[in-house]
């Protein structure tokens, strides 16, 4: 039988204890998570993610990762230069290779799905 899984009021749901986030370049940077579902096989995670204000580096040469903000606002730099601006609702995917700098201008929370494939 396949199983059916839901997960409510994301918006609001326990995350774990904020940690020192590693790759914060500027704000000090604090993050916490909580995985809500992973593939048997371990090539997709899918959990929300929080991170108070600041800027940090991203690389993406391990796995793709789908995003959507549940709050905050997230300036992204692309390493070609462009800049998006992005915020409650919005949806992003950081295909396999990408790199760049999220700089969040406020307390930001996101659901996300990495795909190690």
């Amino acid at each position: 039988m396949i199983d059916l899984s839901t997960f409510l009021g994301l918006a609001d749901v326990a995350l774990g204890t904020f940690e020192p986030k590693p790759t914060s370049v500027e704000g000090n940077q604090r993050e916490a998570s909580r995985v809500l579902w992973s593939s048997p096989d371990g090539r997709l995670e899918i959990g929300v993610w929080e991170c108070t204000p600041g800027r940090f580096t991203a690389d993406r040469s391990q796995a793709a990762e789908f995003c959507h903000l549940l709050s905050g606002t997230v300036e992204m730099r692309h390493a070609d230069g462009r800049v998006e601006h992005l915020g409650p609702g919005d949806a992003l995917i950081l295909p396999k290779g990408w790199k760049g700098e999220w700089v969040l201008t406020g307390q930001t929370r996101k659901i996300y799905a990495f795909y190690r494939g």
